[in-house]
């Protein structure tokens, strides 16, 4: 009796986690799959999206670069987001590394106490503007994200070319961007 509750009890789990599993695509918690692929089909490729003003993270105002002409790539991040941790000190010293051309890069903090992003935007270096998003308002809402990191790539009439969910690679950041330059 006691084997055929523990092999029940096995089986429900392992239901529970397979469906867990394909209802979020295999997608962490803290937005990171685990393959960590950008996915061209995803809803807002193709979409052309209106522009976003908001409070810099030190100051003044970030504005969405292609609603004055120029190919953006967005990046979505939080302090408290492992798989930010790791990328960001990587995409921060690509980019000074490397001119985008007319390409602008800005970042967005979602959900995030001020005081943990600014540090962590200066620990990392982090030399783009950095909008503050402290209620969600630009990530998921206009872009509809729930999970962090996410990059977006956006043509200078605010197209959505690709989209790239978990922590980008800079390989990944600079196909992105030399596509937008092309």
């Amino acid at each position: 009796m006691a084997l055929l509750s523990l092999g029940l009890g096995v089986t429900i789990a392992l239901v529970l986690i397979v469906t867990v599993s394909f209802l979020t695509n295999g997608r962490s918690p803290g937005g990171a799959s685990s393959t960590a692929t950008p996915l061209a089909s995803t809803e807002l490729v193709g979409k052309t999206l209106k522009g976003f003003s908001s409070p810099g993270l030190f100051g003044g105002t970030v504005s969405s670069p292609w609603t004055s002409g120029h190919p953006t790539v967005v990046i979505f991040f939080a302090s408290w987001c492992g798989p930010c941790q790791s990328e960001m000190p990587k995409v921060a010293a690509y980019l000074h590394a490397h001119h985008t051309g007319n390409v602008r890069v800005v970042g967005v903090d979602a959900n995030d106490e001020k005081s943990a992003a600014r540090a962590f935007v200066t620990k990392d270096k982090v030399g783009f503007p950095v909008a503050f998003d402290p209620n969600g308002t630009i990530t998921n809402g206009l872009f509809q994200f729930l999970t962090l990191p996410e990059t977006v790539f956006l043509t200078a009439r605010g197209k959505v070319t690709n989209v790239y969910f978990g922590a980008i690679p800079t390989d990944k950041l600079a196909q992105g961007i030399a596509a937008l330059s092309a």
